[in-house]
This record gives C-alpha cells, structure tokens and sequence, in this order.
C-alpha cells in the first residue's frame, strides 16, 4: 500500500525520479538528494510505514537484509572505510516514510559521532532508573504485541 502524498512512496512507484541504487521485491534504496558525504543512500520498505514500530516484523527482516548488502556495498564503492547507519523516528525524519541512512565513513570526515552534543547521566541513580524504565517499556511493548497477534 503506498501514499501518494509521501515523497518516497512516489519514487516507489517511479511516479518520481530517484538515483536508485537497489530494487527487490520488498525493498528499495537510492541516494539521498542533500547527502552529508557522496555515497549517502537510504533504503526503504516498498510498503508505506512512517516509523520502525509501524513495519511488519517480516518486512524488517527484509528491509536490514539491504541494509546490509549496502553497508557493505557503499564503503567499496566510496573508497571508506566503514558507514554510519541510523534511523530516524519522526523527529528530524525528512519524509513520512521510514527509512535507513547508510552514510559513507572515513576518519577524519568531520562527523563526530552523532549530530548533537551527548550528555552524561546525573548519576548512577539516574542511570539504573533509566534502564528500569526501559525495560519495562520493552515488557510493555512485548505484551501489546503479543495480544495484537504481531508476535507469539
């Protein structure tokens, strides 16, 4: 099911133009328009999902399997030395479409980690709070796919 609102979802179909790198049965992947270095592709499911929650399990599968192919693939063809691979969940997501970033790495290129400044846990208190909450939210989100059928 595609949306014909969604920018990637249109390259998709071929309604758009896009610089595409890759094409199976499930997944597709091209360069990005404004990419942080020459090389920079994203992959993404044929199937519209805005977020990685909304992707069918099996799809994923899929989906990482590209990802892979292309970690692989962009350093070979970009003379690097490694990739950045990240995903972004609605914040500072650039379309409605989820999508992976493979961006080609060599030291030296300027990205320091990732693209804002990290910050240190008050204390270890705050730390050990903060993997509870966590894992909880996991047990939560198991125990909702578990009663939606997603997972057994």
């Amino acid at each position: 099911m595609n949306d014909s609102n969604c920018k990637f979802c249109r390259i998709v179909s071929g309604t758009d133009s896009g610089e595409i790198v890759f094409e199976d049965e499930w997944t597709l992947a091209f360069l990005d328009i404004r990419p942080l270095f020459p090389g920079h592709t994203l992959a993404v499911p044929k199937l519209h999902a805005q977020t990685l929650g909304d992707v069918p399990a099996e799809l994923l599968e899929r989906l990482f399997k590209t990802v892979q192919i292309l970690s692989r693939a962009v350093p070979l063809a970009m003379n690097a030395e490694g990739t950045f691979v990240a995903v972004n969940n609605i914040v500072s997501q650039s379309a409605p479409h989820l999508h992976v970033h493979v961006v080609p790495r060599t030291k030296g290129d300027g990205l320091r980690g990732f693209f804002w400044p990290r910050q240190k846990y008050t204390s270890q208190n705050h730390l050990h709070e903060t993997r509870s909450r966590i894992e909880q939210a996991i047990m939560e989100v198991i125990e909702m796919e578990r009663n939606s059928g997603r997972i057994s």
